[in-house]
Parts: structure tokens; sequence; C-alpha cells
């Protein structure tokens, strides 16, 4: 027995056991964030340095974009998302727009300087929220890989679609997709 125990192999499989058991234990905690999940509550913060939270447009239909002033396909991704703002009409739909920026005059982990929110927001001409979280709390909750990444959320709270990278917004098949969600 003393030999078995002083064997690599028996702690090499003693140690896959463990991280089998652990990961089975704490499957519950991992959710993939992705069309049909539950998508996950977050707490950000408006220009006004007001809380806004992903509950409070309970029984609406959500386009949450997770961007960046930095970020050119996020400056390019924009305008298309203003057009169908418009398009639509904020009866029942909503566009939460969370930026990652650094706070203003700081920079963040990889030394990009913090972004100009309400500027960005007049050059562009954005009528829908600008909101922001510094801390990247959205980006770890929603899972997302880089920016932008979005996600439309049906009335129920359930993610309808995911988006990674950009895409234009206002084309006909995407307006129909959030008028279907907003007719039920």
């Amino acid at each position: 027995m003393k030999r078995v125990i002083r064997s690599p192999y028996f702690w090499s499989i003693a140690l896959v056991a463990l991280a089998v058991t652990a990961a089975w234990i704490g499957r519950e905690g991992y959710r993939p964030v992705l069309a049909g999940a539950a998508a996950p509550e977050f707490t950000v913060t408006s220009l006004k340095g007001e809380e806004v939270r992903l509950s409070d447009y309970r029984d609406r239909v959500v386009l949450l974009n997770i961007w960046a002033t930095w970020c050119l396909p996020c400056r390019e991704e924009m305008p298309s998302m203003q057009r169908l703002y418009e398009a639509i009409g904020q009866e029942g739909f909503e566009i939460l727009a969370v930026s990652i920026d650094a706070p203003m005059g700081k920079t963040d982990a990889a030394g990009r300087p913090g972004g100009d929110l309400k500027a960005f927001a007049h050059q562009y001409g954005l009528t829908f929220p600008i909101l922001h979280n510094a801390s990247g709390d959205i980006q770890r909750a929603y899972q997302t890989t880089g920016v932008p990444e979005s996600f439309l959320i049906g009335r129920d709270g359930l993610i309808v679609r995911k988006v990674a990278g950009p895409t234009e917004w206002d084309l006909q098949v995407n307006q129909d997709l959030v008028r279907r969600l907003l007719d039920g």
C-alpha cells in the first residue's frame, strides 16, 4: 500500500478525481450566457451617476450592447443602433449601451485611456441610454470575449439573440425580430 501512495500515477488519478468532483458539485454555478438562457441581472451607472439595473426594464424588449469608446467596430455599429432605436420607437423597447471604458483621466488594465462617454454620445447623436461599468462586472456576468457584444433580451428576460462583434442593427431582419418580440 505504501508503494501505491508514493506512485505519481496514484496522485494524478486522485487529483483528476478531485477536480471532477469539484466540477460536479459546482455545476449549478456555471450557466452559459447564450440564446435561450436567462439574462443575468446587472447594476451599472448612468451618465448622471444613477444606478441602473436590468430589472428596471422588466417587461420590455432590451438590446444590451457592451462596448468601449476605443473600439472601432463599436463606433461603426452605434449609428445603426440609433437608427433602430428611431425606427422602432421607445414603446416597450430599450437599448442599453454599457461602456466598459476606464473612468475619465484613468487607464484600464491594457493601458487604454478612459473615454468621455457624454462627448461620444453627443458626437454620434445617441438618444438611447449610455451606461458605464468600468469594473467590467458586466463582462464577467455575460461571459463576453471582447467588444462589441450584444444581447437581445425578450420581455420574459430570456436572451433571444447573442451577437459577438458589430452588426447593422437597423437591417430589416433585425427590425422585424424586435417587432415580433414586442408583439409577443
